[in-house]
């Protein structure tokens, strides 16, 4: 774990400061104490983070659970809603003993990517009002209708009539444009020149020249204000520390409605987590595969113990898992030290993590978003056929217009649509022709039609293939392949490679061995 450390250590730091404010926003937005936040955050760092087999995931509260936090709160009363986090914990753990992590993979990748890309473009939308210092509503809130009344494009609206008026706040929007520079600059310069800009992240310069700016900025027309800073609970004495932490009151196990609310959030929590965790792995450039039944076995500790000490639920999250990807993390000691570095700068710095502009933080997250909304992303999706590209604008619109669930569940909807057309047209069956045998070679043969819905099966039988042997894939019969197997057929040939794992595809046009591009083969045989 601790062999790519010169990775994972500037990959945390940058996790850290993405992370912060998400905490601290998320609770605000759940109507929570601003303390749950951070103990989510730093629970899902240290202990799901340990127990997880992800490599690059990281864990924390979600801004897709406010909603339900925020009514569940109102209706039990903080101290009960937290025996309804516990709750949802151990039925999580259940999920996992049941191996239920399989439902992740019955999601198309247009989904999955229209996810990912729905996500950066609300970050691009939520963070320009913080760019030029106007939002004040809670870091975090990524529902399209907030919770002051407005809505996404109600607020961005407001924050181009006032830079259109030159009514911003000038420190804010300085010191968000210096860190932009500063971002842009170490990516695409200076992380070239030497091992020291590599090791030093652009993230973390630009919080500290955010730190400086406040500093100096002071009685000047630059001023930052307090509600353009970050916000964190510091305690006068260790007394005071200790009472922000908060205890279920276990005497409502009895109550039905806590019940019912455990199993909600242990339900979405999971569902969240699972698709969470198939989209880094795609983000993933090395390949990971994440055991899906582990993570849920790590998700459900993770809220049994942040809900026993006055935490907020716990999923992976999307924004902090690919800030951790783009950072250069590597390995599970990334997510870990960053649960250790929210914990040490509650603790030991909170008056100087108050001094970090807000802007300075939407620049960080804006580059994030960039990355994840590429125009060259929907050149990709809409290259690939309506197929792909339906289910993926519409999940996009879903996510930017509703919220993340709602995004995703339609487009799931017109995913099944497709799906459902296509099957009506060709029947759809996977199966394996022979067994292993003495001298390695094994043949698998598919069907007329493969779709997404044969995900689980195909990469049950791939990662049953022994190192060193042969396999024959017959595609003569097959006259539809889902983009989605044809990815994973990428993703196992890379490992393959490793495994010495010699390929062989047959088709109508011919045979190939070890092909370079297996979408390009697929192409070629217009499946």
């Amino acid at each position: 774990m601790f062999k790519y450390l010169k990775n994972d250590l500037p990959a945390s730091i940058v996790v850290f400061f993405v992370a912060l404010p998400l905490c601290l926003g998320i609770a605000l937005a759940s109507g929570a104490p601003l303390f749950s936040g951070l103990i989510a955050g730093i629970i899902g760092g240290i202990v799901v983070g340990s127990i997880s087999g992800s490599q690059i995931g990281v864990s924390g509260p979600a801004a897709g659970l406010a909603a339900i936090v925020l009514v569940a709160i109102n209706s039990l009363g903080y101290e009960n809603f937290l025996v309804a986090v516990v709750i949802g914990g151990a039925i999580q753990l259940v999920f996992g003993l049941l191996r239920l992590g399989i439902i992740g993979y019955y999601f198309p990748s247009s989904v999955i990517k229209g996810m990912l890309t729905g996500i950066g473009i609300i970050i691009i939308l939520k963070e320009i009002p913080y760019f030029f210092g106007m939002d004040k509503d809670p870091q975090g809130d990524f529902a399209f209708l907030q919770v002051d009344g407005e809505n996404t494009i109600t607020e961005l609206l407001k924050a181009i009539n006032a830079l259109i008026s030159g009514n911003v706040n000038l420190g804010a929007t300085a010191i968000a444009l210096i860190s932009m520079g500063i971002l842009i600059l170490w990516s695409n310069v200076l992380s070239k020149k030497g091992k020291i800009f590599q090791l030093v992240q652009g993230p973390l310069v630009a919080v500290v020249i955010g730190i400086i700016f406040f500093i100096l900025a002071k009685d000047s027309i630059f001023n930052l204000t307090a509600d353009h800073l970050v916000s964190v609970p510091v305690p006068e004495n260790f007394d005071s520390f200790l009472g922000q932490f908060s205890f279920p009151n276990f005497k409502v196990l009895g109550n039905v409605e806590v019940w019912i609310t455990g199993f909600t959030i242990a339900l979405v929590a999971s569902l969240e987590t699972l698709l969470c965790v198939e989209a880094t792995d795609k983000l993933d450039p090395h390949k990971n595969v994440t055991p899906t039944n582990r993570e849920l076995l790590a998700q459900g500790t993770g809220n049994i113990i942040s809900g026993l000490i006055g935490g907020l639920p716990i999923t992976q999250v999307i924004v902090r898992s690919s800030a951790n990807i783009q950072s250069g993390g590597r390995t599970k000691l990334s997510a870990i030290i960053h649960g250790f570095l929210l914990l040490i700068s509650v603790i030991v710095i909170p008056k100087l993590l108050n001094m970090i502009p807000l802007s300075v933080l939407a620049a960080i997250l804006f580059i994030v978003g960039f990355k994840l909304a590429k125009p060259s992303t929907f050149k990709q999706m809409f290259s690939l056929g309506w197929k792909q590209w339906l289910p993926f604008i519409v999940t996009i619109l879903g996510i930017v217009l509703t919220d993340l669930l709602r995004g995703i569940g339609l487009g799931l909807v017109v995913g099944i649509v497709i799906i459902l057309i296509k099957s009506f047209q060709n029947s759809h069956f996977l199966h394996k022709e022979g067994e292993d045998v003495d001298d390695g070679k094994i043949k698998m043969t598919l069907a007329e039609e493969v779709t997404f819905f044969n995900k689980g099966a195909i990469l049950k039988e791939l990662d049953r293939i022994p190192s060193d042997s042969f396999l024959e894939l017959d595609v003569r019969k097959t006259r539809y392949l889902d983009h989605d197997i044809i990815e994973i057929l990428e993703d196992f040939a890379f490992k393959a490679n490793e495994r010495n794992i010699d390929i062989k595809l047959v088709s109508e046009r011919g045979t190939v061995r070890n092909p370079d591009s297996y979408i390009e083969f697929f192409k070629l045989n217009k499946l």
